[in-house]
């Protein structure tokens, strides 16, 4: 019996472990961008403007919600755990071009090689199957209030 407890004990405690260690990577509190282009998240197109970015739900990290800084506009996206090469110098989003459309890629914060992913909807899905990239695009962020 108590060594089934222990190794209940055992199993919980690398489960934590694991959560806590997959949280790193996210987003932690409010992010600030200024997006001089018309972009899609999720499956929401959104004009040029300032954004602000959260996780919408602290139970689940993996739903942000991304709003204009007037409040008029706004979409819900789900992320996964992303890989950065190497840390990147500045908290930044990443878009992905195809054309004349851009598509919210990956969020990363300052000096963390692990980051965001946005999970790719339908449509961003159709764009990537045409062909080519054109690039990605890199935007400055900052966290709000910074």
């Amino acid at each position: 019996m108590k060594q089934r407890v222990l190794g209940l004990l055992g199993f919980i405690a690398v489960v934590l472990g694991m959560s806590a260690i997959s949280a790193q990577g996210q987003i932690i509190g409010q992010l600030e961008a200024d997006i001089p282009f018309t972009f899609h998240a999720g499956g929401a197109k959104l004009p040029p403007g300032r954004y602000i970015i959260h996780v919408l739900d602290s139970s689940n990290l993996g739903l942000l919600e991304i709003q204009s800084a007037d409040g008029r506009t706004a979409a819900l996206f789900e992320v996964r755990e992303a890989q950065h090469s190497t840390p990147p110098k500045k908290t930044e989003l990443v878009f992905n071009h195809y054309g004349n459309r851009y598509f919210l890629s990956k969020l990363f914060d300052e000096g963390e090689q692990v980051g965001s992913a946005v999970v790719e909807s339908g449509y961003s899905k159709q764009y990537a199957s045409g062909g080519a990239t054109d690039g990605e695009k890199h935007v400055s962020a900052s966290h709000q209030g910074s």
